[in-house]
């Protein structure tokens, strides 16, 4: 409520002392501010750029990987743990060699630098969980399939996948607010071009003063994208997460 309310108060009414808990004079000028003088409108289409590209990205090749785990016990229970410990690693342990490769190669501050990066980062949770939720999921369709002449390619498409929608859906979600709202990588991987909405905060950090209008306005512009996808895909995201949790 406090965010909210400060985006739209004057700076006079959310510096005050007592405060000011319902505007009486709102206005809209923190979001132009936010928006236009700060750059916070490349940095929201960056952001809408690379989170959705990172996640569909994610959410196909994690589909795959847990699906050929589940299936095909791709190399063992050895491979499919060495995927999931790629999270264990904390991010600053390879942000520097991350940094070094992108300057070789000419991928500092873009777009397609971030979407590795997050794609990268994201793989093996989403991987995971479909393996988790394909587990669930009987076989016998597929079968039947492959026996009416389906190739093994086409089963996965036309059956395993459309059975495994909410999974799905619950591992974009959760590869999704990852990207949107992460900072670190996006801090040391670029700076004037490919900067995301998070990175857009440190610019109403001042010596003296703070922008405080300007941050609470980029707030809740930043917390739109996540609670209306989460609105959207509720149902789905309930299914995936209750399904991928049981075990028979």
């Amino acid at each position: 409520y406090w965010v909210v309310t400060t985006s739209i108060k004057p700076v006079d009414d959310y510096q005050t002392i007592p405060p000011v808990w319902f505007p009486t004079r709102p206005t809209l000028g923190h979001y132009t501010a936010a928006l236009f003088n700060y750059r916070g409108l490349q940095g929201l289409i960056n952001s809408a750029i690379v989170s959705t590209v990172a996640t569909a990205l994610s959410a196909l090749l994690g589909t795959m990987m847990g699906y050929s785990f589940a299936r095909f016990d791709t190399g063992g229970q050895h491979l499919s743990f060495w995927v999931l410990s790629q999270r264990f690693l904390p991010p600053v342990a390879i942000v520097l060699p991350v940094f070094l490769l992108y300057r070789s190669y000419g991928l500092n501050d873009t777009r397609l630098g971030l979407i590795l990066m997050y794609t990268a980062m994201t793989l093996p949770l989403s991987a995971w969980m479909m393996y988790a939720y394909f587990r669930q999921l009987p076989s016998a369709l597929e079968e039947a399939a492959l026996v009416d002449g389906c190739t093994r390619w086409g089963a996965f498409w036309r059956i395993a996948v459309r059975l495994a929608a909410p999974g799905i859906v619950a591992a974009a979600v959760f590869a999704f607010i990852f990207c949107w709202t992460e900072f670190f990588f996006a801090l040391i991987l670029t700076s004037r071009n490919a900067f995301t909405l998070p990175t857009v905060f440190r610019a109403f950090l001042g010596f003296q003063a703070s922008q405080y209008g300007e941050s609470s306005a980029l707030a809740v512009i930043s917390l739109v994208p996540s609670i209306v996808l989460g609105m959207l895909v509720q149902r789905h995201l309930v299914r995936g997460l209750t399904l991928g949790a049981v075990h028979g």
